[in-house]
């Protein structure tokens, strides 16, 4: 009598398999390395222009000015602006979304789906991978920005070396605002599934909403201060500054991993019962 041969069962995909297939991914869209290098050269123009703005009017600056901005550390304020932060913002963040709302507008997210029946696994190597990139990309332009924006200022002598206090806080928020930002970008792309209502949804919650909120009553500052971008203008901010309700490094830290964390929780488990 001759045995039923039974089908053979197909391994479950590991997770670091799910790792380099995700990496492979992100790097097969030619649109992921010319994003990233059109986002860096605009913060990094942002911010030495700030740098070369102070240095070329330096000599037309009172005694009193100069000597203010060197004795504040000011220079640290050119390693990267306000303007710097809302492009990387920006720009991270649409990363962040397209990695989602691509593979939905597509329908690639089906078969990927089908063939890693895991979602949240496969989310989560997602979200690791992205995080990742990210974050990398964030350190280099935080990096390159500071020593760009003080070697121009050094010219006067008023550069300042990254063993300053309040510098290295300066580079690892400015690049830790990368990976955040993205970070909420995907969250909204797995629950909003589209680009553009992501997108606007992405520069709403995270620039629009920050502008508007006042700081001057305590609720209105409670709510500003729950915001990354708010964060971030805490943690690089140089010397005391006047405000109605000051708050802590500390708590801007807090801020910063809390939105990362709820951001990859939302990625990871919002797609498990829902139709794709």
């Amino acid at each position: 009598m001759t045995a039923l041969a039974l089908p053979l069962a197909e391994p479950r995909a590991r997770f670091r398999d799910l790792l380099a297939s995700e990496w492979l991914k992100l790097w097969s869209l030619r649109s992921t390395g010319w994003s990233l290098l059109l986002g860096a050269l605009s913060v990094i123009a942002f911010n030495a222009g700030q740098a070369w703005d102070h240095y070329r009017y330096w000599t037309s600056y009172d005694t009193a000015s100069q000597a203010r901005f060197v004795r504040d550390g000011m220079a640290l304020m050119d390693a990267f602006t306000g303007n710097a932060g809302m492009v990387l913002i920006l720009a991270t963040a649409a990363m962040g979304a397209m990695t989602v709302v691509g593979e939905y507008g597509s329908g690639q997210i089906r078969t990927t789906f089908a063939a890693v029946p895991a979602r949240r696994s496969l989310m989560a190597a997602k979200v690791l991978v992205v995080t990742a990139v990210m974050t990398g990309f964030g350190l280099a332009v935080a990096g390159v920005s500071f020593w760009v924006s003080q070697a121009i200022l050094s010219v006067h002598g008023i550069g300042l070396p990254v063993s300053h206090p309040g510098a290295i806080r300066i580079v690892v928020a400015s690049a830790l605002l990368a990976p955040v930002s993205a970070l909420v970008g995907m969250a909204l792309g797995t629950l909003l599934r589209t680009s553009a209502p992501t997108i606007v949804s992405s520069v709403v919650l995270l620039l629009v909403v920050p502008g508007v909120v006042s700081e001057k009553r305590y609720w209105s500052a409670v709510l500003a201060h729950l915001l990354p971008q708010k964060a971030w203008q805490r943690l690089v901010q140089i010397g005391d500054w006047p405000a109605f309700f000051p708050w802590t490094v500390g708590g801007a830290w807090l801020v910063y991993g809390a939105w990362a964390l709820v951001a990859a929780a939302v990625t990871v488990l919002s797609v498990q019962r829902r139709d794709q």
